[in-house]
Parts: C-alpha cells; structure tokens; sequence
C-alpha cells in the first residue's frame, strides 16, 4: 500500500505538527499529545474534552473551536489515549465552570477517561462523562461492551458546545449531551477494509464484489456480508436499521458521513437516496450535513446518522461554529 507518510511510528506526531502549522488557532503539543483552543479556559465556560484514537480525522482534533470542544486528545491510531493526556486537557481548559468528558463507547477510551475523570477530581477540577453509543449494527464488539460510538459524536460535541459557548451550567451541557445521544442512531457500512499505517495494508479481507453491512469505525465486523448493492439499496438498508431503532416522530438532523476513501460525488449521490428513503418512511428532515467527519483512515464506505431534535436541540445545532473540521455562522 502506498502511504504519505515518514515511517509508520511518527504518523501521529508528523499529523499535529502539521495541525499546528495550518491552525494557529490552536495550541498543539506533539510531544504530550494535545489539542488546545486558544486561550483555554475561557472564563465561566464549561470546557469540553473528548479523544480517542487517531485515524478518525476530523474528529476529534478537527472539532477543536469555537462552539465545540476546548481540547482533544489524540491516541495512537486506532488506540486510545492515556489518563495522563485527559487529565492536561481538563486542567488546560478548566476556569472553575467544570469539565465534560465527551466518550465514545470503547473499552480502552471507557476506561482511560474513567481514571482521567478521578485524577482530575482529585486535582480539583469537576468532571461530568458523556458516553456515545449510537451505533445500531451490533451491541458488543471487537472493542464495545454495548454500542459502539460514532457519527452521533459531532452531533454530541456540536450541540453540547453550543450550550457551554453560551454560558450553560456543567448539568444543562451534560443533560444536553444525553439527549442528543439517546436522539441519535448511526449505521455504517463498507465497501473496503482501511489500511493502518503499522500494518501496511488492509486490517481485515473483504473480497472484491461484497461489501460489510453495519462496519464498525475500526473495522470491526458488522451485521453480515452481502454482495455489492447499488447506492439506493445501501440507503434502504441503512436508513432502515436507523428508523427502526429510533422510530422519530419529530424532524431530525442527518449526517451522510463517509468513512475517508469515498469521493463527494459518491457521497452526494448517496445523500439523494438516504433522502429518498427517509421521505418514503415520512421521517422529516430539518438539517443534512454531508461529508467526511468521522472516518476510518482511507476506508471507503458511508455511515448514516440520525438525531430526532427539538427547537431547543435544532437552535444549538445552528449555533455559530468555527473549527477546522467544522465552520458555519461566522
């Protein structure tokens, strides 16, 4: 496989330094391993972390800004960050107002945030935890006791950093961030296996002409194998195990999200179907965001997520937001 990489041991750190380089918005320490908005913390703000393992990119680092998060903490790729980044990111950010741990729901993320959230207790700072867990394809995986968390996290971190951007409490942010996780559902699937820096090729076989229905964003192993569909039956299928699971009775915000090796014209094409078959099961639309967000290094695929909003979500989603990943309003 051909990669743009140095050496496969410094893809993360070659990754911030050139973060740093494109955002001087940001305060990136590479060795330590820390996204930082500038002039962190804000006074009277809730700050909001989140991370986990790089090769999702944008997220988490891509969400660092105005109206989203205030640090990230990038692991290695596919691998979750350390305590030790999570308890300097709460105290980089922290103005007394407390801090949310934004998770998704992975055992080693669970885990390390857990003993983050008690260290930085100790150290005096107030922590509350979100877990995501949208993810309808399977309950427990390669990495997950549960569901496993994906696409609903931008809608998580987007909405829950509108609210702190305004002053809302540590409870308001994290109640918010509940909602909107119990509001959404994500599916996915996969039409190639990604390739890992480390290993030089794809993480897993799945052979030309069939595609994984219900991918994990690690590659972990969906609901079942078929042959390849056209892009209106994947919508149908998606689209299906979503409502399904949330059976909406109010508009909800769509995310077509693609998985890094799928082009925007793909994407936008597989956007129309989603709409379509959203309408035949008369869910209303309020907002659609297309595009890469959270992907699985240079898989090729979709996912599909969906959040059931009210006024109150829907005006936080349309809130001002301004990070390299993610920029409107401003």
């Amino acid at each position: 496989m051909k990669m743009l990489i140095n050496v496969a041991e410094n893809v993360v750190a070659d990754a911030l330094r050139g973060i740093a380089a494109a955002h001087p918005e940001l305060v990136v320490d590479v060795e330590k391993r820390l996204i930082v908005r500038r002039g962190a913390p804000f006074e009277g703000k809730v700050g909001l972390v989140s991370g986990g393992g790089s090769g999702h990119e944008p997220l988490h680092g891509g969400f660092v800004g105005r109206g989203m998060l205030d640090a990230a903490c990038p692991g290695e790729v596919f691998t979750s960050p350390v305590p030790d980044q999570m308890v300097r990111a709460a105290a980089a950010v922290d103005s007394g107002a407390g801090v949310l741990f934004i998770v998704k729901n992975y055992t080693g993320d669970v885990l390390n945030f857990q003993m983050a959230a008690e260290l930085a207790e100790d150290e005096g700072v107030q922590v509350a935890t979100v877990l995501v867990n949208d993810d309808v394809a399977v309950i427990d995986s390669t990495y997950t006791a549960g569901r496993r968390g994906t696409g609903a996290t931008l809608f998580v971190e987007k909405i829950a950093g509108a609210a702190a951007e305004e002053g809302a409490p540590l409870d308001r942010v994290a109640a918010l961030a509940r909602q909107v996780n119990e509001a959404s559902r994500t599916f996915g699937v996969a039409l190639s296996a990604c390739s890992t820096p480390a290993k030089g090729g794809p993480t897993f076989d799945l052979p030309e002409g069939e595609l994984e229905l219900g991918v994990g964003i690690h590659g972990e192993p969906g609901r079942e194998r078929r042959a390849m569909m056209t892009s209106g039956e994947i919508a149908d299928v998606s689209v299906e195990a979503v409502v399904s699971d949330l059976r909406p009775d109010r508009p909800v915000l769509v995310l077509v999200n693609g998985m890094g090796g799928t082009p925007l014209l793909e994407l936008y094409g597989f956007n129309a179907e989603v709409q379509r078959a959203l309408a035949e099961r008369k869910v209303a639309v309020a907002r659609t965001l297309v595009g890469n967000y959270v992907t699985s290094l240079d898989m090729a695929g979709a996912s599909v997520t969906i959040c059931q909003v009210d006024e109150e979500l829907l005006r936080l989603y349309d809130a001002p937001v301004a990070t390299p990943g993610l920029r409107w309003g401003i």
